[in-house]
């Protein structure tokens, strides 16, 4: 799994048109399904909410009076978002420890233009914390060879599975601060699917549509939930400190309405109540792709978060102070993309499992966890309960 998401920030002229155990997993939980909800049903879909909160976490911690609180109430945070940092950098650190036995790397960059003076205190906290270091680029002269600049540093960090990050027309002569975090996992499953007995089956998209799809098959003890309509299986990844959450409705047209019901509190809830037992998995391989970086600050401002996009009255004189009212910042837009690919290794975007058989009878009837038709998956860190990432596969044959 790959995460982008920079936050350009730019300037312009004045008059121009489970609770979670973690704080900072807590809050980005709740900020994840406020945002899935305003991303709209229907198709295959995924994003970062972790990544795109430790991106709004570092904005936000430049801001200022109702600027900061409006972001604040919108990041579903309860104390001054500059106390975000120091839980960022901690939660940050921890997975990508690598004792983990995942590569999980992430990187948070500034791309700063020349002649912008960003407030020592404020670049010091985000280097300390974040370990986000600025580099200078030239917005004003050689915008397009900023924009070039970004992407190519968010492909070194992604392994090239995340491109055009920063799509054309994202930067101008008025940019002047880029804020990037970059996310890249790569997890073996704990119990890899046997590609020898992947094969095609049937997915049903909708009740009048079917289509044979790639589908791995496992059965071994996995933690186990079924009840209220829905079932869901959880698969560890080596190590067990990662796992994949996948949540499926009873009913083939049943997902819409499952995803209006679920919040953090229920998917914290299902993980709890999930209890470990014989299980026949049946999942189709996917690979979600898409060749366009979500735009995100249409739904961000619909969350309340207006006064940051507002470029006469956002206040991040904490990043930068202004001195005439056209240098004074405010974020232009939030591109985020993400790739996700599961298949019978693992996921690119992880206790072991004994299974004791016993002799004289033959083991009971294994319960089944079979993805014939659209379901959700959440990638969590189960020590903090953060999910990293989520998603919707409606029709695994496409990206």
């Amino acid at each position: 799994m790959i995460i982008a998401v920079p936050l350009v920030l730019s300037a312009g002229p004045a008059g121009a048109p489970p609770a979670a155990a973690d704080p900072f997993a807590a809050a980005s939980n709740q900020f994840a399904f406020d945002v899935w909800k305003k991303l709209g049903s229907g198709g295959n879909q995924a994003f970062s909410p972790a990544s795109m909160a430790l991106a709004l976490c570092m904005t936000g911690s430049g801001a200022k009076g109702d600027t900061e609180r409006e972001m604040r109430k919108a990041l579903r945070w309860s104390e001054p978002l500059e106390r975000c940092l120091p839980l960022a950098g901690r939660l940050s650190a921890s997975l990508a420890d690598p004792a983990r036995k995942v590569t999980f790397r992430i990187a948070n960059r500034l791309f700063g233009d020349n002649a912008l003076v960003i407030e020592k205190a404020y670049q010091d906290a985000v280097s300390k914390e974040l370990k986000a270091p600025v580099e200078r680029v030239d917005f004003r002269k050689e915008f397009e060879k900023a924009r070039a600049r970004i992407n190519t540093w968010v492909e070194e960090q992604t392994e090239k599975r995340i491109r055009d990050l920063v799509p054309a027309g994202g930067v101008n002569a008025l940019t002047r601060l880029v804020l990037v975090n970059a996310l890249y996992f790569l997890g073996d499953w704990e119990n890899p699917f046997d590609p020898v007995i992947t094969r095609p089956g049937p997915f049903r998209i909708s009740k009048s549509e079917t289509r044979q799809v790639p589908t791995m098959h496992q059965t071994g003890h996995l933690r186990f939930f079924a009840r209220d309509g829905i079932s869901a299986v959880e698969l560890p990844y080596q190590g067990n400190a990662y796992s994949m959450l996948f949540v499926l409705p009873d009913r083939v047209d049943g997902l819409p309405e499952l995803e209006q019901k679920l919040d953090a509190e229920r998917i914290a809830a299902i993980a709890r109540d999930m209890k470990p037992q014989r299980v026949h998995v049946a999942l189709p391989r996917f690979t979600l792709d898409p060749g366009e970086p979500l735009r995100a600050g249409n739904i961000l401002q619909a969350l309340g978060m207006r006064l940051a996009f507002d470029m006469q009255k956002a206040d991040f004189s904490t990043i930068a102070r202004w001195g005439k009212p056209e240098d004074r910042l405010y974020i232009g837009e939030v591109y985020h993309k993400v790739f996700v690919k599961v298949d019978e290794k693992g996921t690119e975007a992880a206790a072991a499992t004994a299974v004791a058989m016993e002799a004289g009878c033959a083991p009971a009837r294994p319960a089944e966890f079979i993805a014939d038709h659209p379901f959700l998956f959440f990638l969590r860190d189960n020590q903090s309960g953060l999910i990293i990432f989520m998603g919707r596969v409606n029709d695994p044959s496409k990206s």
